[in-house]
């Protein structure tokens, strides 16, 4: 009987809006219109994001959506997780010190837009915001991020070329090294190796990094912001240029994975050995997997540097490496839509979210809970539960989900007196 009044009320409901007529003509558009649809509609309602976010109502625990500067945030975060799951997920090389990437990136920044060396030299190539004769190195920010890219994937390849002959555990350590060493230079840079050398200034970092913008002549031809600084609307600005390069990043993903050089790196994360005797070259294929993460990790580092007008070392701990490696992991190694679901609900509980959760439980309950002081516990719980429930990530890729669901068990025998299957 109520199977029947349910069945009624869900023909009513059908008729009511027409739910037939839109799935029939649905199906009757083009195949690569309706695989647009998803993403071409998430990436317009993210653009828009700051005009409707004061409307959105609260989360039950979690309270209000993340602000624009949060996910300014999480953007950057995302943009480095993507890279990271290049290295990891498609080629399946364990990198523990990611974190060195970002730093470079970083650093790069710093070195080539503040006024870090103006005691040896001046120079101002398209720089905005700062003045026509202070010294130091002042090249346009658009300049920086990609120079940044490029000198992060030089690194890459500096790092990944003696150390990628070692292979799963031993890998993992040689580069959870460098991810120790980094930020031991980035403290201690400003005498480095004791040559009076200031390279990273120290403890105090290096301030203030020059923001973007388009200069007065953009500003007057076509209305582009001159300074984002100086914008009325500066979040805003800075939100939107990190979904253009999150954008850039997702699509260089998506075309790497589907290359030669992907299905490459996919042949030597599921058999090595198989891949080489298939005559993939393994030196130079992971190679390439190390230079295309790091260079996605170098521009997200430039830009958060330019973002936050300053480069610190206390920003580029080991922890940060494993933080973004929670992110592929949570998201799902290999998927590329996972792991930006998994970079951005991560990155959001380390902004704002464990905050307004210890808030709303203190509210509850009348308690006075520190949240946010154990975050690294509250990020071990959910991995543990994940892997638990869910190992391949909450949103896998079909390969993965594949092997987890189609994995092969473990069949019990019944052995006779003698020790053979019966």
């Amino acid at each position: 009987m109520a199977r029947t009044r349910r069945q009624e009320l869900s023909s009513r409901v059908s008729e009511l809006f027409r739910f037939d007529v839109i799935r029939a003509q649905w199906r009757r558009l083009p195949r690569r219109v309706r695989s647009a649809a998803l993403p071409t509609t998430v990436i317009v309602l993210a653009f828009l994001y700051p005009y409707y976010r004061s409307a959105l109502p609260s989360i039950p625990v979690f309270g209000s959506f993340p602000s624009v500067d949060t996910a300014v945030t999480m953007t950057i975060f995302i943009m480095m997780a993507i890279g990271l799951n290049i290295v990891v997920g498609y080629a399946g090389l364990l990198d523990l010190g990611y974190v060195a990437f970002y730093a470079v990136g970083a650093y790069t920044a710093a070195w080539l837009a503040s006024p870090h060396f103006g005691e040896n030299v001046t120079l101002h190539l398209g720089s905005v915001g700062v003045n026509p004769d202070a010294a130091g190195f002042h090249i346009s920010i658009w300049l920086v991020v990609l120079i940044a890219g490029f000198v992060t994937a030089f690194i890459g390849v500096l790092i990944g070329l003696p150390t990628l002959r070692l292979r799963g555990d031993y890998l993992a350590i040689v580069t959870l090294g460098f991810g120790e060493i980094m930020p031991q230079i980035a403290r201690n840079g400003d005498n480095l190796f004791g040559t009076g050398f200031n390279l990273t200034n120290g403890a105090q970092g290096i301030n203030p990094v020059d923001p973007p913008g388009f200069g007065d002549r953009l500003n007057s031809w076509l209305g582009l912001p001159s300074d984002y600084l100086t914008a009325s609307n500066a979040i805003n600005l800075f939100y939107w240029t990190a979904l253009v390069l999150l954008l850039f990043t997702v699509f260089c993903s998506v075309r790497l994975r589907d290359s030669r050089l992907g299905r490459a790196w996919i042949a030597i994360r599921e058999d090595e050995t198989a891949a080489a005797a298939m005559g993939v070259p393994l030196m130079r294929t992971k190679t390439w997997a190390y230079a295309a993460g790091a260079f996605f990790g170098g521009i997200a580092g430039a830009y958060y540097a330019s973002f936050k007008a300053a480069v610190f070392p206390d920003d580029f701990f080991f922890n940060i490496s494993i933080f973004i490696l929670c992110m592929v992991i949570l998201g799902g190694m290999g998927n590329i839509w996972g792991v930006i679901v998994g970079g951005g609900f991560l990155a959001y509980l380390n902004q704002e979210g464990l905050g307004n959760i210890g808030a709303e439980i203190n509210e509850t309950f009348g308690t006075n809970i520190d949240v946010p002081l154990y975050q690294f516990g509250i990020f071990g719980v959910i991995l543990v539960l994940v892997m638990l429930f869910k190992p391949e990530g909450l949103i896998p890729s079909a390969r993965r989900k594949a092997e987890f669901e189609e994995g092969v068990e473990d069949q019990p025998y019944l052995y006779d007196v003698r020790g053979a299957p019966e």
